[in-house]
């Protein structure tokens, strides 16, 4: 019952999100100039909520808008409406539903839809990453200097050491293709899906992440800290990649 809540909140609310594409919706401003949130958003994140309260009522819950929902449950849906709002509002057809279920502490679903796309990512702790229903694994590439990478921005951005703006420009004076398409959880499921065989970013939230990486880690891939430390969606640095070129990469953001 678990694995079909999950599937069916990440599927509705990308329907949704795909009928409200073209329509008016209202648009607020969060904390930082572009940070923005929708009234599509809102209604993506109550549909998801409705869906699993209905079958989870003691479940605990953490969303982007609404913030913790706390329980005594070790079941912990982590939560993103609408991943990549910005595109979204613009018009841009790069953004999805992101929801990512731990346990205990550890994740062991994700969920991840595009619906523009069509595109159903789903991984399971032990259980492999797939898209669509066929398995999906990582690249194999061993030069980070020839491969093709993807990172994210904060909006919020600030004047400091070793800044994304940094590490952005070491790569791509060295001639490596680094995209940025806005959404951290289509970032990591392409990297588990091989068309990128990396990402890094060095500011996110859990639920830019919490099912994102359960599908590199099942894909076969790698992901740490910038410290290379083991990964968790309550730190903000993020490193993930197909494993071969993942020290590659970490030296790259240390500039060494």
């Amino acid at each position: 019952m678990l694995k079909e809540t999950l599937q069916r909140a990440a599927l509705e609310a990308g329907r949704l999100i795909k009928e409200r594409f073209h329509s008016t919706y209202r648009i607020d401003h969060k904390e930082g100039i572009n940070n923005l949130v929708t009234e599509v958003d809102h209604a993506s994140e109550k549909l998801i909520m409705d869906t699993i309260r209905a079958e989870f009522p003691d479940h605990f819950i953490l969303s982007e808008e609404t913030g913790e929902i706390v329980t005594d449950s070790t079941y912990k849906w982590i939560i993103d409406p609408i991943d990549g709002t910005i595109n979204f509002a613009n018009g841009i057809p790069l953004c999805c539903v992101s929801i990512g279920i731990e346990k205990d502490g550890k994740m062991i679903l994700g969920a991840v839809y595009n619906p523009f796309l069509d595109e159903y990512f789903f991984a399971e702790r032990r259980g492999g990453a797939h898209l669509n229903g066929r398995a999906i694994q990582v690249s194999t590439k061993t030069d980070v200097w020839r491969s093709c990478l993807v990172t994210g921005f904060p909006y919020s951005y600030l004047d400091r050491p070793n800044s994304p703006l940094d590490v952005f420009g070491r790569f791509i004076r060295k001639g490596v293709p680094v995209r940025r398409l806005g959404s951290a959880a289509i970032d990591l499921c392409w990297v588990a899906a091989g068309r990128f065989d990396g990402f890094y970013e060095h500011e996110l939230q859990a639920w830019d992440s919490a099912a994102g990486f359960l599908m590199v880690v099942e894909a076969g891939g790698k992901v740490t800290d910038f410290g290379g430390r083991p990964y968790s969606p309550y730190q903000p640095h993020l490193v993930a990649s197909n494993g071969l070129i993942h020290k590659g990469i970490l030296d790259v953001i240390h500039d060494r």
